[in-house]
């Protein structure tokens, strides 16, 4: 069998990232191409300047097809933001005849009924994902196929986002010549690259800390039952350093990145960094324990936001394996201790595993969404189900046929 390859675009708000992989006839990734670029147009997940952003992704598919010498004509895209909300739904179905055993076509009826839930028409159904199954009140059926019974019910994680900013994200993908093959949650997504089988049957939760989002998917006995996406990231944190420092937000977010930590105490208390600043000098001395104690608060802040939300999905005490953070601002030193201590749970940080090829500068939390996107997409076909593929809003025009055409036809 020939190895096929397969693209995923990792939108976020600070970069915008498009790996290139081929699938083995083993079903792994192997990582052709990567471009990462610079993100434009997006605020905490959603499109603000429709320009920008198609600029900016056109820009990073183009990296990523230089580095893997292949033309990127459709990719999985992820979403997030605080326009996604998430509910868990039951669907039943009667079986036809008891006699015969239950078959895909009965698991999709189910899935189906779950579907048709009272969603307003501003809002669009993203994912339908099966948790588990219950045949004739036989509880946590994972597969049901073969099994004999009369009513079958399902119990799935509904999501669902703003069709508006659906839209416009899809006609800034479309725009830069780039199909949308899928939409996938990026929490989901994250899980996909970091969570070991172990931690997702024993209960974990997954924190992903982007820059201007912040991911969470609770997963409880081997299946999700929580997503949520909260609008405070790193970018919040940088911002923060810019009005207790006085800095340029470059100067700030460069001064996070080299000696940032969020625990004070850990940080020797006579070190001292030269920034560069606002004001007749242009640059000033100032101590690394103050640059710890603003990222302190901050950070402290959102894990309790996070463990609000955690507890909406599901008690904390349940979550044996505790959480799993990554995203590109849990790379700051002592945030999984941070984490333990705030959310009285085990903590870690994750890092996308078991990839071949181009795959060192992958290995990085920054990158687990973009990883992940590309193995959901894989497992789409086993666990994911659409009666239809969503409507992708078009692009309308000459523009989007023009652009797609380009991308074809233009040598590289």
């Amino acid at each position: 069998m020939a190895n096929r390859s397969i693209a995923a675009i990792d939108v976020g708000t600070t970069k915008i990232c498009t790996i290139v992989a081929e699938v083995t006839p083993l079903h792994e990734l192997r990582i052709l191409g990567v471009g990462i670029g610079p993100s434009a147009g997006i605020t905490r997940g959603a499109v603000d300047n429709i320009h920008a952003a198609i600029e900016a992704i056109a820009s990073s598919v183009e990296r990523a097809e230089r580095a893997s010498s292949s033309r990127i004509l459709s990719a999985h895209v992820g979403i997030a933001g605080p326009h996604v909300s998430s509910m868990n739904q039951r669907g039943i179905i009667a079986i036809a005849d008891p006699r015969s055993p239950i078959t895909e076509s009965d698991i999709h009826r189910a899935l189906e009924s779950a579907r048709i839930v009272n969603v307003p028409n501003n809002r669009e159904v993203v994912h339908v994902v099966p948790r588990y199954y219950l045949v004739d009140g036989q509880d946590h059926v994972i597969d049901p196929t073969g099994m004999y019974g009369s009513r079958l019910d399902v119990e799935t994680h509904i999501v669902t986002s703003s069709a508006s900013s659906l839209s416009n994200l899809v006609q800034c993908v479309q725009g830069a010549g780039v199909h949308v093959e899928s939409l996938i949650l990026e929490p989901l997504a994250s899980g996909e690259a970091v969570l070991s089988e172990e931690e997702v049957q024993q209960g974990a939760a997954i924190i992903d800390i982007g820059g201007g989002t912040t991911d969470i998917a609770v997963y409880v006995n081997g299946a999700v039952i929580h997503t949520a996406v909260l609008p405070v990231g790193g970018m919040h944190m940088t911002r923060d350093l810019v009005v207790a420092l006085r800095v340029p937000q470059p100067s700030a977010e460069a001064a996070k990145r080299a000696h940032g930590h969020v625990i004070p105490s850990m940080v020797p208390e006579d070190e001292e960094v030269e920034i560069e600043a606002f004001g007749s000098e242009g640059t000033k001395t100032v101590s690394r324990r103050l640059i710890a104690q603003v990222l302190q608060a901050r950070t402290e802040e959102l894990f309790e936001l996070v463990l609000a939300e955690i507890r909406r999905g599901a008690d904390p005490d349940v979550l044996s394996a505790g959480v799993v953070l990554t995203g590109g601002a849990s790379a700051m030193p002592g945030i999984d201790m941070l984490a333990e201590d705030v959310l009285g749970l085990p903590a870690r940080v994750g890092r996308p595993r078991h990839l071949a090829g181009l795959s060192d500068i992958l290995h990085d939390p920054a990158y687990a969404t973009s990883v992940g996107l590309l193995r959901w997409a894989l497992k789409e076909q086993e666990i994911q189900f659409r009666s239809s593929p969503m409507p992708v809003p078009a692009l309308g025009g000459l523009f989007r046929k023009v652009a797609h055409l380009m991308r074809v036809v233009l040598p590289q």
